[in-house]
Formats: structure tokens, sequence, C-alpha cells
């Protein structure tokens, strides 16, 4: 039953991308960060559900799978719908099963940070510099925005902030360090590699921050 409202959850996510899709059909990027942003609720859903690690495991790595199944053969094309050549679906994938792997039972906070700042925060930044117009620049051929990282930055930050909250970690600057090292890595994303860099960089550093804090304190 826990799975089934998951997959449920999910279904309705690329219904979503989908009827978008009938509307506005030359935007491809809109479409795909729909499926992007809508999958950053799974990991607090999951863990509501108390649905537990080695299931979590099970599960993303049957999604990878059909990803990668999906990249080959272009079963569900919205999702791979770019123009350029990307792995960062898989290397979404990927990086939410490392992400499991590490912290889902040891510390469900630094999951949710990584994940969160690669969902909402890349999410929302190519949705940004995609659809404004600002001063741009290239990095290893690929296209960066002043508006679009300047999302990138400050959804990192309320998210870091918000996460460190509930750990009573409060604002530090080790805060924007966090959320500055994500903005920084989100402009190397040739080849989509920055959905595998900065979640899990992030979720390691927010660990790492919190622990230490706590070790001081």
């Amino acid at each position: 039953m826990k799975f089934i409202l998951i997959v449920i959850y999910i279904f309705v996510i690329f219904l979503i991308s989908i009827i978008y899709r009938n509307f506005n059909p030359h935007n491809k990027e809109a479409i795909r960060k729909i499926i992007h942003i809508g999958m950053g609720p799974l990991i607090p859903i999951a863990q509501y559900l108390k649905i537990d690690q080695n299931s979590a495991l099970y599960f993303t790595g049957i999604f990878s799978l059909l990803t990668l199944l999906n990249y080959l053969y272009k079963l569900f094309p919205t999702i791979e719908d770019v123009d350029r050549k990307s792995f960062g679906t898989l290397f979404y994938c990927l990086s939410l099963f490392i992400l499991i792997y590490f912290f889902w039972d040891k510390d469900p906070t630094s999951l949710m940070a990584g994940f969160f700042i690669m969902t909402f925060g890349d999410g929302f930044a190519g949705l940004i510099g995609k659809n404004f117009k600002s001063k741009s620049w290239f990095i290893l051929n690929q296209k960066k925005s002043f508006f679009g990282t300047m999302t990138m930055f400050c959804t990192s930050l309320i998210i870091v902030f918000c996460l460190s909250y509930f750990q009573e970690y409060y604002f530090h600057l080790n805060v924007i360090t966090i959320a500055l090292l994500a903005t920084i890595l989100e402009q190397f994303s040739i080849f989509g590699i920055d959905n595998l860099v900065v979640p899990i960089s992030s979720g390691i550093l927010f660990n790492f921050f919190v622990k230490v804090y706590r070790l001081q304190n």
C-alpha cells in the first residue's frame, strides 16, 4: 500500500507534465523541470510512510534501471527531450540512490538537504534561467545565466537554513557555504553531471557541519 501511494504520486507528476506538453509542446525544458521539481516531495512522503531503507533502495534502483532503458530506447521521450546530450536524468536517480544508502536512517535531514537542493534549487534555476533574460556566460559549452545562478543560490540557502533550523543548528556561516558550494558546482553541468555532484556534495557537507556543530556543543 505504501508503494502504491508513491507510484500514484509519481504518476500524477508525469500526468501533469503530459498535460502541460499538450498546451506548450515547444517548452521542452519546462516539461522536464515539472518532473524534476515534482519529485522533490518524494523523500518526506516516503519518510512519513515509514518506508525502510532497503525498500527505498530497491525502488530507486528499479527506477534507475527504467530511466536507463528510457534513455536507450526513448520509451517516454518527455523525460529526455532536450536540445543537448545529457545523462542528467540517470544521474538524478543515481544520486538519490547514493543519498538513500548513506543517510536514510542515519541522517534523513542531510538526505533531504542534498535532494532538495537538486530538485528545487537546480529545478527552479533552470526554469528562471530559461524564461527570463539576464546576463549569461558559457562554462564547458553549457549556458548559465545570472538569474538562474542567483535562483540556485537563494533557493539552496533557504533549503539549508530551514533544514538547519529543524536540527537546531540555526543560521551560521556554514549555511551560506553549503549554498555557495552547491551553486558553484551547478555551474559545471556538462552531460548533466551536476545532478550527481551537487546533491551528494550538499548532503555530505550538511551532514559534516551539523555533526561538527553537535560535537562542539
